[in-house]
């Protein structure tokens, strides 16, 4: 089922890897001519525009899009007391994890009377997306949450699918996590039209109900069209990143349990017919074991067809190497948005990896530790952006501002560099703003 990429006896360059390592990922530029359209009917029509999108693909009409809060209260009291207390543990667990990533400000002093202090400003109304679709993700809804909320966003605002099942509502469970976590303002959009809606808002209505206003940044992972409808509407709002399918690379070494290894790549293969689940070891031994394990287990999920689709794609497979050292390179050039270490002295291991979304550490640390009650976060660069972009996170919500102060015996020490500066780059009113300070006749006379 899973094929074999054999690189054993090659050098393996950056280039080289990109070019023949596995890869999932969707084509965003594909779906720009459907999505911007969508995206200016929703800045033009507001939420009637978005809400005939969202009959059109999700076969449902809200009454309207905010979601009252007596469906939010209701949900919360129905839910099942085993998903209340595994939410609660979650919710308890990342809120440790996200507080303690803030910030503290800080002050420089270059000279007397000379200071630069950084601080820290939180975006002031985050708009956070929660797919519907294949699966529920109210994990979703605490990890985009709990992070505004630790950062100090005034206001948040979820968008999530309505759903046909549930009266145009979105999922209950979403929406008792919702409740749960204190965030009062739901609304019942989906898709790209959601992106839209939250990016440019409503001031009236056509349902009739308040304004429904934008937000300053939008976060949470979505489908092709969601991530399209991101790119479209950055620069009016932030954006966290444009997610791609899910994925998970294990480093393995002949030590690794080829029981667990398979699970894990099975759980995230259960994700979506695109996602990528990959093995990277030098143990041919181990590789043949994980693929047998593999082939025997992946039908006893009840997603075992979205699995199967995953696991034989061209972003799947399992990959040979020559020894640890080349399976951690490859590893690296591979920048997974998950990555198991299964090797004698994991730890050790794991922090060599300078490229990857979250490392889930030994035998007991799995993928979906991390999506639910790991305290980490689960929103996590996808198709090799780990090089360069980080997860969400309360960093995500914050703003570092800089607050410049001299006093005039400070700013006369470097008044002659500015000047020079100033002179250099053929920008002379710059210079002229600093000598202005020190000429007599601009002083004001009491």
């Amino acid at each position: 089922m899973l094929r074999t990429i054999d690189l054993r006896g090659e050098k393996l360059s950056t280039s080289r890897l990109r070019r023949v390592l596995p890869r999932g990922g969707t084509d965003v530029s594909s779906v720009m001519d459907t999505v911007v359209p969508m995206v200016e009917a929703v800045r033009n029509g507001g939420a009637a525009a978005a809400l005939d999108f969202g009959e059109r693909f999700d076969g449902v009409r809200p009454e309207a899009v905010r979601v009252s809060a007596d469906a939010l209260e209701k949900a919360a009291a129905d839910i099942d007391p085993q998903v209340r207390s595994a939410i609660e543990e979650s919710m308890t667990r990342v809120r440790a994890v996200h507080a303690d990533q803030n910030p503290s400000s800080h002050t420089t002093t270059l000279a007397p009377g000379a200071t630069v202090t950084e601080v820290f400003q939180p975006i002031e109304r985050v708009g956070l997306y929660v797919p519907g679709g294949k699966a529920v993700y109210p994990s979703s809804v605490i990890m985009n949450a709990v992070p505004a909320q630790e950062a100090g966003a005034e206001a948040m605002v979820v968008a999530s699918p309505p759903q046909k099942d549930f009266g145009g509502l979105p999922h209950p469970t979403v929406l008792a996590t919702c409740h749960m976590l204190g965030v009062d303002e739901v609304w019942a959009v989906g898709g790209g039209q959601a992106i839209a809606l939250l990016a440019y808002g409503d001031d009236e209505p056509a349902t009739g109900e308040e304004a429904l206003e934008p937000v300053d940044i939008i976060t949470g992972p979505g489908n092709v069209f969601v991530a399209a409808a991101k790119r479209a509407v950055q620069g009016v709002v932030g954006i966290d990143a444009e997610a791609g399918p899910t994925e998970i690379a294990i480093l393995a070494d002949d030590t690794a349990n080829p029981v667990y290894v398979a699970y894990d790549l099975i759980s995230q293969a259960e994700h979506d017919p695109m996602a990528a689940s990959v093995l990277i070891t030098a143990s041919e031994k181990l590789a043949e074991a994980v693929a047998a394990e593999v082939a025997q287990r992946y039908t006893a999920t009840a997603n075992a067809e979205r699995a199967a689709e995953a696991l034989r794609g061209e972003q799947s497979g399992i990959v040979l190497v020559d020894d640890l050292e080349a399976g951690i390179a490859v590893a690296d050039a591979y920048a997974a948005e998950h990555l198991e270490v299964h090797t004698a002295n994991a730890r050790e291991v794991a922090e060599r990896i300078r490229h990857a979304g979250a490392i889930f550490v030994g035998d007991n640390s799995p993928v979906p530790l991390g999506d639910y009650t790991a305290g980490s976060n689960h929103v996590l660069p996808t198709s090799g952006t780990a090089r360069f972009s980080a997860g969400l996170s309360t960093h995500t919500f914050l703003r570092p501002v800089n607050l410049v102060e001299y006093d005039r015996s400070a700013l006369g020490e470097v008044a002659d560099k500015v000047i020079a500066f100033a002179a250099a780059e053929e920008l002379p009113a710059h210079g002229e703003a600093i000598a202005a300070r020190f000429d007599d006749s601009n002083v004001p006379k009491n």
